[in-house]
């Protein structure tokens, strides 16, 4: 099957998606946007009000600080894809809580599954922690602000894949000194 079905398969299914209540309050359901074909997927924790409003991930300021993060590299949002660990925004930006994650997981891993990127970018803690876990990499997890730009090499049925913890670009929009970090982890997952 290829893959623009899958993903329109993911789309019909996320679109109906009951297995958490987040349903309920949701206005749009994000699967992700960009290159099905990305070497590079971004994935964050969840949408928030701009995207649950647009239907589509970081198109708020933090989807600004994104985009000038990514230009930063040379790159644009479509050479690569981006994905959140849950497909709907939890009431108020709450963290989302385990069952919900659990719930929602497997449309990450059917996207994983059928982009196979070469790099994963996990944009802030709980986005790092649920890619590390999945990878195996539990026993290398600590804060963000410790393992921020540093690689993690695992190797999967698909090849290899690098996994790329970052801070989230919404720091830079609280602490604008954020941003030169940022930069710097940004040109490190080019180079990893």
């Amino acid at each position: 099957m290829s893959k623009d079905k899958v993903f329109v398969g993911l789309q019909h299914a996320v679109a109906n998606c009951r297995r958490c209540d987040l349903w309920k309050t949701r206005n749009n359901p994000v699967l992700g946007e960009g290159n099905l074909n990305a070497k590079i997927l971004f994935v964050g924790e969840a949408p928030g009000f701009n995207e649950d409003k647009q239907g589509k991930p970081f198109v708020g300021k933090a989807g600004e600080i994104l985009d000038q993060l990514l230009n930063s590299v040379g790159l644009k949002r479509q050479d690569i894809y981006i994905a959140n660990v849950l497909k709907c925004r939890p009431p108020q930006n709450r963290n989302p809580f385990p069952a919900e994650v659990k719930a929602c997981s497997l449309y990450l891993h059917s996207q994983i599954e059928t982009i196979k990127p070469q790099k994963i970018c996990c944009l802030g803690n709980f986005a790092t922690s649920f890619i590390m876990k999945k990878f195996g990499l539990q026993d290398k997890l600590e804060g963000i602000s410790k393992i921020h730009g540093k690689t993690f090499t695992v190797s999967t049925l698909a090849g290899t894949i690098k996994i790329i913890p970052l801070y989230h670009p919404a720091v830079a929009t609280y602490d604008a000194g954020m941003l030169e970090p940022l930069k710097k982890d940004f040109s490190i997952l080019m180079e990893a």
